[in-house]
């Protein structure tokens, strides 16, 4: 059976995704990859539907959530969006994969989490990161000792982002951290198995208002081991990340969040991207084939969360974000919420 996606919302991001669907086969993923798009203005429904062949459109997300035909919803929304749209779908027991960041902290990751798991339904985080070839690379290599034990991990990420509205404005939940700083910390999260650093510290510097624009993490874990991650929103940053061991390193060039190239132990690996049938909104947009077809695999093993991006993995790095806001002063209305 071919799984029939939904699409919510009808942004930048979910052009790309629908553009990455394509590249799949069409026995795999029901062509013409989704069957319908929902949003809140139905003239940007429709005006997808037409661009990307989707047979329905809808102007609410209520009549998505309602649509028998769809399997699995892909969400695209705003930030503080993911806890209500993501409490629409899973409580219309639909399958979910929900951009990141899951919530907009601990509390609302963990809130989502539960009613997945009340519903029996499949949820996912939208780390596309970790579904891409190179990083299913990595994850081996690591497994087999190839650099040793891992010491430091070291993760730039950041483009100059002031002019996106969504990004400098808090009650959309902007911020570099939630936006691309998370990218790094599930980074050190992944190749460190998931463990929970001993001490948290952050220092940065906010937008005027009061979201983060600059911020620096470092993670520390037992053993003498850390994670150095850098973010913001304000200038290009070189986009890169190293795994160092007492064995060798692994190297992502730019962009390593949607990675195509890695060099490890100086041997340099390479795994091309399909080229986009449209053009694409984000760098290796296409990428997103990876975790599209990672939840069609869970789905049709009967999963209700993926073994590569756990609803666990997704509540620690939530925790880890909550605790560098809260050194950065950084908060969200949600935050006072529960």
């Amino acid at each position: 059976m071919a799984t029939r996606w939904g699409i919510c919302s009808a942004g930048r991001i979910s052009h790309d995704f629908l553009v990455a669907l394509k590249t799949l086969p069409a026995t795999e993923h029901k062509p013409p990859q989704a069957v319908a798009i929902a949003a809140r203005d139905l003239a940007r429904a429709q005006e997808y539907a037409q661009k990307h062949g989707i047979p329905r459109a809808y102007g609410s997300y209520e009549e998505l959530a309602q649509d028998p035909d769809v399997d699995v919803v892909y969400v695209g929304v705003i930030n503080p969006e993911h806890l209500p749209v993501g409490r629409l779908f899973l409580g219309a027991g639909k399958h979910v994969l929900l951009e990141k960041p899951l919530g907009m902290n601990t509390a609302e990751v963990r809130e989502l989490a539960q009613l997945a798991q009340s519903q029996g339904v499949f949820l996912m985080e939208a780390f596309w990161t970790r579904f891409f070839p190179i990083s299913e690379q990595i994850r081996r290599l690591l497994a087999q000792g190839a650099v040793g034990e891992v010491k430091l991990i070291s993760v730039t990420v950041g483009h100059p982002m002031e002019n996106i509205h969504r990004l400098v404005e808090k009650k959309l939940g902007g911020g570099a951290i939630l936006d691309v700083g998370c990218y790094g910390i599930q980074f050190a999260s992944m190749v460190l198995a998931g463990e929970r650093p001993e001490s948290i510290v952050a220092s940065g510097f906010l937008y005027p208002s009061g979201v983060d624009e600059t911020t620096s993490v470092i993670l520390k874990y037992a053993g003498k081991r850390q994670a150095v991650v850098s973010c913001t929103m304000s200038v290009e940053l070189p986009n890169q990340a190293w795994v160092c061991g007492t064995k060798g390193s692994i190297e992502l060039p730019a962009p390593w969040y949607a990675p195509t190239t890695m060099i490890a132990n100086h041997q340099r690996h390479e795994c091309p991207l399909p080229p986009p049938p449209q053009p694409l909104n984000f760098s290796n947009g296409t990428g997103m084939r990876y975790e599209a077809q990672h939840v069609r695999e869970c789905l049709l093993r009967g999963l209700k969360e993926s073994p590569i991006m756990s609803l666990a993995d997704s509540e620690l790095v939530a925790s880890i974000m909550d605790t560098v806001r809260q050194q950065l002063g950084v908060t969200f209305s949600e935050d006072q919420q529960g």
